[in-house]
This record gives C-alpha cells, structure tokens and sequence, in this order.
C-alpha cells in the first residue's frame, strides 16, 4: 500500500472512531496496555492499534502497513496475529501474499520489522514460544517453523508437517512449547505435533473432536486444551505426545457457531465469541478441567444484532476482554468480574471490511 493510501486509511479510521476517551493511560505503555488487529486489507495489509486507558476502555492510535497482502475476506481462523509475552513483539499473516511480517511495539508506537515467505500457501494462524514461531499455512495444507533471533528470523530445517485433517482453523504452542496442536473444522479432528529440543515439530497424531467443527482453542497454564465447536459447543482436553485426551466432551453454548474462545489469565474462566449469535458465552473451569456454563442461556454478554463477533483477546492484566464485532467492524470491550460475568465498556472502530485476528498485552 502507498503511504498515500495509508495515509488516507489511518484518517478514516480516526474519524470514524467511536469516542472511547479523550487519551490513552499516561501511566502505561503501548507494550503494556494495548490492543492489536489486523486490516486484512487485499490493497494492502496492515496492523490497527488501540490504546487502552486504565478502566479498559481503547483510543485508536494508527495502522501501520505490513509489506504484505490481505485477503479481505475472513480466514476462518484464529490467531491471525501473535504478540510475545512481553509486548514487544508482533506477529501478522499475509494470506493474500503467503507471507508474516514482524513489527516491534514500543513506548512510541509499532513499525514493521521485516516481512518474510511463510514456507507455505495461505497462511492463516500463528503461535509463539520463546524464540519459536509456526505458522499454519491452509493453502498448501501444513504448518512450518521459524526461529527468531535478535530481529532475524530463520526457518528450522525438518520442521514443515504436513495437517492430518481438513479445513484448519488454528495452531498453538502448549505452555510449556512440547506440542503443537491443530484444530481441524471438517474432519472433525485435532492434530498433535510433539516439539523437540531444536524447535523441530514431529510427525502428527490424530484425534477425533468431541464435538462438531472444532475451530478457535487456547491453552491454560496447566496445558489443558480448551476448544470452541461452531457447531455449537465447547469442550477441554488434556494434551500429550500421544494426542488430545477429553475432559469435558460437547457443553452445549445455547448460542449461534460459538467459533472463537479465549482462556483467562488466571484460568477461571473460557468465553467463545458466538458469531451466529451476537453474544459471548462465558464457562466455568473446574480445577479438573471440565467446563459448566455461566449462565444457563449461554448469552454472558450480548452485542446488537448483526454484530457476528469475531476474535477475542484478554488483556495483559486479567481484566478486560475484547471481541472484534465483524458485523460492526468495531472492537467491544468488556470488565471482567470475579464471577466471570461480562460488564460493557463501550466499542471502537470503525475498521475496514475483512479485519481480523486480535491480541491483546
């Protein structure tokens, strides 16, 4: 994209925010308190910032292009972005020009980085560990690996795998970064990819869903597996070298095609974003891992109409969450309580058609 079209883009979108604050926390840095998506745009892809202010509420602060291609229309995928632990790195796919691009996240701002080949076709999902990166790559049907060093980022020989399954949604690093998993929409299955101590992925383990059209899924720190089903469940697994174990098989949501789900910091608490729904549902962890709605309807929070929620993120801090309102093209927020119930805090956008993937320090 020409730095006219940015240009052009970045007024757009600051005129067409909605209010949330005057300014952003003087007291916390884009690092440490910030929201992330992606524009996904087919004329030039691009990462949109958000400020967040000390009550949770976001200030857009700017796009900056990645070098790379959008699609412009939905991946139907989770983790098109990856921010490390501490903030100060960002991940992005390019599925319109089968690339990733790196951008640094300062007090200042974000700037790209550099901007690479994928080692595959459409990419479509990112995870992190350390200084290990992989993508999965739906187009040609394989996920790959990459390590990141000091700025530079070089692919790990052997570690390209082929997918068991079809149509993929995502991939992700366990916590302690051993495995690898793969949710895998229309077969109906997980992949297990067990990770040597060279970063290497090894040959896939297939493991049958317990529920229908598994897509978004994330990880507590006790390396449980927590997935959302659009057919309309979400269910939790154990997760080993020898494949994904069910705890919690099918607990129904009461919800449209909950697709996306996020885990809270201190892993209490699971939402799936419900696109067919426009409503968040909100579940229980129990120390062993099974899951119990938190509201018999299944609607812990509830968009206007059409909002066809997307992605979600939890801030650094625990305390809010974030859902990207694709029928909106907005961000919503949301406090959370310490019964896990959802409190509004307001929307910002507005974003270009197609957005996608959200991350959150």
């Amino acid at each position: 994209m020409t730095t006219r079209k940015l240009a052009v883009l970045a007024a757009a979108l600051a005129a067409l925010a909605v209010p949330a604050a005057a300014s952003a926390s003087s007291t916390e840095t884009l690092s440490q308190a910030a929201v992330f998506t992606l524009t996904n745009s087919a004329a030039g892809n691009g990462v949109a910032t958000f400020a967040r202010n000390e009550d949770g509420t976001l200030v857009y602060t700017g796009t900056v292009s990645s070098g790379g291609l959008g699609t412009g229309a939905n991946l139907g995928s989770q983790g098109a972005i990856a921010l490390d632990p501490d903030g100060h790195t960002l991940f992005a796919v390019n599925a319109g020009s089968d690339s990733i691009s790196e951008f640094a996240v300062t007090n200042s701002g974000v700037s790209l980085v550099t901007t690479f080949a994928s080692n595959g076709a459409l990419p479509i999902s990112l995870t992190l560990h350390g200084r290990l990166l992989y993508v999965l790559n739906a187009g040609s049907k394989s996920i790959s690996g990459f390590r990141v060093d000091a700025g530079a980022v070089t692919p790990i020989a052997g570690s390209t795998q082929p997918l068991l399954g079809t149509n993929p949604a995502e991939v992700a690093f366990s916590p302690r970064g051993t495995q690898l998993v793969v949710t895998e929409k229309s077969s109906n299955t997980l992949d297990t990819y067990a990770v040597d101590g060279a970063g290497r992925a090894g040959a896939p383990v297939s493991s049958p869903s317990a529920g229908g059209t598994p897509f978004g899924f994330a990880f507590d720190q006790r390396g449980r597996a927590f997935v959302s089903e659009a057919a309309g469940s979400a269910s939790s697994y154990t997760v080993d070298d020898s494949g994904a174990g069910v705890i919690s098989g099918a607990v129904a949501t009461n919800q449209g095609a909950p697709c996306w789900l996020v885990v809270t910091r201190n892993g209490r608490f699971a939402y799936t974003a419900n696109a067919g729904g426009s409503s968040i549902s909100g579940f229980a962890i129990a120390p062993d891992g099974s899951l119990a709605l938190l509201d018999p309807s299944g609607a812990t929070a509830s968009l206007p109409a059409g909002s066809h929620p997307l992605d979600e993120a939890v801030s650094g801090n625990g305390r809010f969450l974030y859902v990207l309102a694709d029928g909106r093209h907005t961000i919503a927020g949301y406090r959370i309580g310490e019964d896990g119930s959802l409190s509004p805090l307001g929307e910002v956008g507005a974003l270009p058609a197609g957005a996608l993937g959200l991350a959150s320090s």
